[in-house]
């Protein structure tokens, strides 16, 4: 019996250790590296669908040569959607001739040094990141200077203790009801404004998932290109969940306010920021894809706009 209880115990430790060795290894692998070794490597057609969506031709002349530096971390949530979104800008660069296109994900390139020499930068899915106060400077003095930075999708999802940076992007991330598997109603709020001429002058549909934020988005501050059209039912159907019923509380779902893309100056630089870009879908159709070439051209000072 002695001898049964033995092994039985040695048995339940060896699984003990193997389990809590597994739980390391699993804890050790939330680095930048392992989680960017994960990202997904684009097949044939999922390239062609993204050559097939882009626009054929710049939509301004450039002034200069112009550069862009994509800028992909994420000390949070990794989007699988990055992958395609680097490659997508990149050709979106080279097929319209609009600016040429280098990949980052090291702090390292964000030095004032390094910045110099783009026109633009950015942020394609960032998440969490680590902003010291050196850093937060450089960033306001890059587009303050007269440069541009552009966020996609979760470029909100930063900045959390910095709230110059959550000024400059214009809100930060604090849940999204509007989840990915929905196709949701978006209202054009300037049709005549430059930044969406791809959407022709109407409202349109879109699946992709779209965020709410911590507060208000400050309209004084920024000039609204799209937001949800909170006078459809599929887009209020989706804050009546449980999940949102505080955030909502008291609040009729059509008086909602949740802008989706925007811009901004800053300084002399101008910011545009787009919350489409959860979806790899999103990067092979074709209004979407106008709509990011005309705010990076934006930022990069090439395409003027009225407000």
């Amino acid at each position: 019996m002695i001898m049964k209880n033995n092994l039985v115990l040695t048995l339940a430790i060896t699984l003990l250790m193997a389990s809590s060795s597994a739980y390391a290894k699993k804890k050790k692998a939330q680095t930048w590296d392992d989680k960017k070794a994960k990202l997904a490597i684009l097949n044939e057609e999922q390239k062609q669908k993204v050559i097939d969506a882009l626009p054929a031709k710049a939509s301004a002349d450039t002034k200069t040569p112009r550069r862009a530096l994509i800028f992909y971390r994420c000390e949070g949530y990794v989007h699988g959607s990055i992958a395609i979104g680097n490659y997508a800008l990149q050709q979106l660069g080279k097929q319209t001739g609009a600016f040429t296109a280098d990949l980052a994900d090291d702090y390292n390139t964000l030095s004032k040094a390094n910045l110099a020499n783009y026109d633009v930068l950015i942020f394609n899915n960032t998440t969490r990141l680590k902003i010291s106060p050196a850093l937060q400077k450089t960033l306001l003095d890059f587009i303050s200077s007269g440069k541009g930075i552009v966020g996609i999708h979760a470029a909100s999802d930063n900045f959390y203790d910095w709230g110059e940076g959550i000024a400059l992007m214009g809100g930060v991330f604090s849940g999204h009801p509007w989840n990915a598997g929905g196709t949701w109603a978006f209202k054009n709020e300037t049709p005549d404004n430059v930044l969406n001429q791809g959407f022709a002058g109407k409202d349109f549909m879109h699946k992709d998932e779209i965020y709410c934020y911590k507060d208000p988005i400050d309209r004084e501050n920024i000039t609204v290109l799209v937001s949800l059209d909170m006078s459809k039912k599929v887009n209020q159907d989706a804050v009546t969940h449980e999940r949102w019923a505080k955030k909502y509380e008291g609040v009729n779902p059509s008086d909602i306010d949740n802008p989706v893309s925007w811009f901004r100056s800053y300084g002399m630089g101008r910011l545009f920021y787009t919350n489409f870009g959860h979806n790899d879908a999103t990067f092979s159709t074709s209004n979407i894809m106008q709509h990011l070439l005309d705010g990076i051209q934006f930022a990069a000072g090439d395409l003027s706009v009225s407000k």
